[in-house]
């Protein structure tokens, strides 16, 4: 049985311990669906410092390059600039883009 390979797509920056909290929700709720979570936001910041630009802007390269192998990315709330760039990736990729408010709940968009 598969199981679909889920991009977490949320922010990372600004509140940075809550938007951490948020984002591991966010991977178990994936996980509770029976996908595989990714959320580069959550690895990639464990060995590379978001405050340097050098190191977050290799961090969005890393994640995007991941990207292309999710079967869907999940947005999270209000996107930010980066996570604008990660959607607009996986539309560009032909990924299906699902969103999500800030609690979980999924937003249907208006047909």
């Amino acid at each position: 049985m598969k199981h679909p390979l889920i991009f977490i797509c949320s922010p990372y920056r600004g509140d940075v311990d809550a938007n951490t909290q948020n984002a591991r929700r966010y991977c178990r709720l994936a996980v509770r669906r029976g996908s595989i979570p990714f959320a580069p936001h959550l690895l990639f910041t464990q060995f590379l410092d978001d405050s340097i630009a050098r190191e977050r802007e290799k961090g969005l390269e890393m994640g995007l390059y991941m990207l292309s192998i999710c079967d869907e990315l999940w947005a999270f709330g209000a996107p930010t600039e980066g996570m604008a760039r990660e959607i607009s990736e996986a539309e560009r990729l032909g990924i299906p883009v699902r969103r999500f408010n800030a609690l979980g709940g999924e937003v249907i968009a208006d047909e």
